[in-house]
């Protein structure tokens, strides 16, 4: 399924992924990982995602795919129901394009149809350049993201 941003200046389209597709994504999302996570771990752990709620989009400029990214929802009781982008990733050569902005448009306004109040995400620490862009995208950062391998 193409979806194609309300806006007429856009060049990009974003087509849902399905499960049965998931080997699009995987390449993205080991680049965005700088590989550290094996290939077959990774299938593994989208399937079960795509039947979690979550949804997969693959951003097209023309033909070729030029990046990914996946969307959960949920409700949470301090922000109401939420999406909350995730692996947003752009093939390095068309970074600094104006495309990311494109993609969080799309992202809020599909979102918003969805009936979402809120967007939440996470980001490394370290990606200062990311905490920038979604900044200037109006999140603000809230507190710390804590993960414990069990």
């Amino acid at each position: 399924m193409t979806i194609f941003a309300e806006n007429p200046r856009m060049e990009l389209a974003f087509n849902k992924i399905l499960k049965k597709d998931l080997s699009l994504v995987i390449p993205f999302v080991m680049e965005l990982g700088d590989f550290q996570t094996d290939e077959a771990l990774l299938k593994v752990r989208f399937k079960e995602m795509f039947d979690q709620n979550y949804e997969c989009f693959g951003v097209y400029l023309g033909e070729e795919l030029i990046g990914v990214f996946g969307l959960w929802f949920m409700t949470r009781h301090y922000a109401g129901k939420s999406c909350e982008p995730d692996h947003v990733f752009i093939k390095s050569e068309f970074q600094n394009r104006g495309f990311g902005k494109q993609i969080f448009e799309f992202i809020f306004d599909y979102s918003r149809k969805k009936g979402c109040e809120t967007s939440e995400l996470n980001s490394y620490v370290q990606n200062f350049k990311s905490h920038k862009f979604y900044m200037n995208h109006g999140y603000v950062i809230k507190g710390y993201h804590f993960l414990k391998k069990l």
